[in-house]
């Protein structure tokens, strides 16, 4: 298991908020480290990364449809998009390397992928 697969399962899965998550090398443009049976086709990651840099006014305005599910915008900026459905959630966070995806049920917090991220950003800083 590599580094980044142990901060997902550590940071992320642990803690029962988030149920999948996946990081995206943006520069590489491909997943490089997923949680156990979470596979980001490669056409969704190319709309997360695109979603920051080229359509992040589209997504506030329209939503994202990621893996065949529709979410609607909750909140955007520059580094991070927090989306729902009536079936949970979805948040989306960038770093200057990474962009971190993860699912999460209704009534969970999705607050806790801060601290991956950060954890993250540290180490790939």
């Amino acid at each position: 298991m590599n580094q980044l697969q142990a901060l997902l399962n550590d940071s992320l899965i642990r803690t029962k908020h988030v149920e999948n998550a996946a990081i995206i090398n943006i520069k590489e443009r491909k997943v490089c480290a997923s949680t156990f049976g979470f596979n980001v086709p490669p056409e969704n990651a190319l709309n997360l990364i695109s979603a920051f840099y080229k359509n992040l006014l589209q997504v506030r305005r329209g939503g994202l449809c990621f893996k065949e599910k529709y979410y609607k915008c909750v909140r955007a900026d520059e580094h991070s998009i927090y989306l729902q459905n009536p079936d949970g959630g979805l948040i989306v966070v960038k770093t200057k390397t990474f962009i971190l995806v993860a699912t999460y049920r209704v009534g969970m917090y999705p607050s806790v992928c801060v601290e991956a991220v950060e954890k993250l950003g540290k180490k790939n800083a």
